[in-house]
Order: structure tokens, then sequence, then C-alpha cells
């Protein structure tokens, strides 16, 4: 399906003093001095971090390094207690272009009891650019391409509860793409997914960023992520890494992070 031009990069910001502002030219993603915490125990530390358009950036770290939190302030559901977030060049608790980010969770529960059809999944992609979900026949061709696009075409009928795990998230997928996203936002979305699915998967994200949308990556799955991802920010509270996915296998973060020191993937066949 078409992807909607990715903005060039500079760091334009957003006006404070609620004056529309010029962000077409403002990275996709921008931290700054970001920290955040549950109670008073801060879970996110410092945090800097920018994505342009375009790129394809995998977060990782151990359990209760933050991870998780960090998508949750890139999508604007939590403020920072310092420092500020910012999406497409918005305060991100401000950004309301919901289109424009296509959101995949790990799978849950909920996604199993959903009593509805692929395509019926699909079309909610569409629901931010209609009135009264009323979708017309250009958005249906949008959904129906979005579908063949991550492969779904021929399960468009079959409801979501018959699908296997990874088949499932190419569904969530393809909602993003019929809302026409700039930007995939991915929170472990491989988790449950038999082998074969995830290396699928992969290759999905792949083709989906060679076209020009951005991929944002939360994944447990070391060699996964260093196999796939051109940037890798490893976080631990504070980021430790931030970097080519080559040059973290070399980097002290492994072993710093995650007590690794061996490649991680390097006994895959």
């Amino acid at each position: 399906m078409s992807v909607p031009p990715s903005a060039s990069t500079s760091n334009a910001s957003a006006d404070r003093s609620g004056t529309p502002a010029d962000n077409s030219s403002a990275p996709v993603v921008e931290l700054e001095d970001v920290t955040f915490g549950y109670a008073s125990t801060p879970v996110v530390r410092n945090v800097s971090l920018r994505i342009d358009a375009g790129e394809y950036v995998a977060v990782v770290g151990p359990n209760g390094s933050g991870k998780s939190t960090l998508m949750r302030l890139v999508l604007g559901l939590l403020r920072p207690d310092q420092g500020t977030a910012r999406t497409f060049g918005e305060l991100a608790h401000d950004f309301d272009d919901g289109s424009r980010i296509g959101y995949v969770a790990q799978r849950s529960g909920a996604e199993r009891e959903m009593p509805i059809t692929v395509r019926e999944v699909v079309k909610m992609g569409r629901f931010p650019h209609v009135r009264f979900g009323l979708l017309s026949a250009e958005d249906w061709r949008i959904v129906d391409r979005a579908l063949e696009t991550v492969g779904m075409g021929s399960f468009a009928d079959r409801r979501i509860t018959q699908l296997s795990g990874g088949q499932r998230q190419r569904a969530f997928i393809a909602r993003a793409l019929a809302g026409e996203a700039d930007l995939l936002v991915l929170d472990e979305p491989t988790v449950g997914v038999d082998a074969e699915s995830v290396e699928a998967f992969y290759a999905l994200l792949e083709s989906l960023n060679d076209s020009g949308i951005t991929v944002l990556l939360v994944e447990h799955d070391l060699g996964a992520v260093t196999d796939h991802a051109e940037r890798v920010v490893c976080l631990d509270g504070g980021i430790r890494f931030d970097g080519d996915s080559e040059a973290f296998l070399e980097s002290e973060a492994l072993v710093e992070a995650f007590g690794l020191t061996t490649r991680p993937g390097s006994d895959r066949r």
C-alpha cells in the first residue's frame, strides 16, 4: 500500500504557547532528559533519545529496565516527571493524530476473545480518517491492500480468534497500515509466536521499513534484534548503549546489562 512521505529531520519542536507549529521537519520521536517513576522509584532516568523518519530502532534491556515505560512515554500514555517527550514535534501527551502511529502490543487474552473477523479488525485503522465510522469504497480498498501487504488477504473473513499468534500480529500490523501510520511501535510482539512465524514477521518489518515506515521495537530476543534492526538502544533505567547493531555486539552493554559474554543467537542454526 502507499506510504505517506517521510518527514525530513531537524531540531524543530512544539510551540508551548499553543500556536500551531510547523512540525514537518521534526524528529519522529524526541526525548530530552526524561525521567519517570512510579511512586518515588525512578524507572527511566535521564533518557535522551532521537529517532528520525525511516529509522528501524530496537530497544532492549533486562526485565524491569523500563522498556515498556519508555514506549508509554513515546505514545503519550505517561507524562515525564522531568524532561520532555515529543512525537512528530509535539508534546507526546498532547499529540492527537492517532492515525500517524500504529501500536502493536504483546499478545493478550483480550485478542483471543474478540468475536470479529480479521477484516473488521483492520478496518479499525481507518476510523481516524472517517466520520461516524462510515467507510467509503476507497477506505475499503485501503483495508484490503493492507491485508495483502502483510500476507493476510486470504484470511480476511476468518475470525481473529482462529488465527495463530503470528497471524494475529500480522492482522494488527495491517490495522496500523490501514491507518497509513508513519510510525510503527511494537512492544515485544513475538512473545509466544513460533520460530518460523517470527522470521516471517521480521521479514515483514524490514519490508515495511524499506517502504518508509519508521519502526520502534521493544524486543526480548537479542538474537532477532541484532539480526534485523539497524540501531539498538540498550536500556537499564538509563541508556547504556545507543548505536549500530553490530557495534552493540562488541559493547560492554551486553555484560553490564545482561551479563552476556557470547554473541546473541550465535547458537542458532
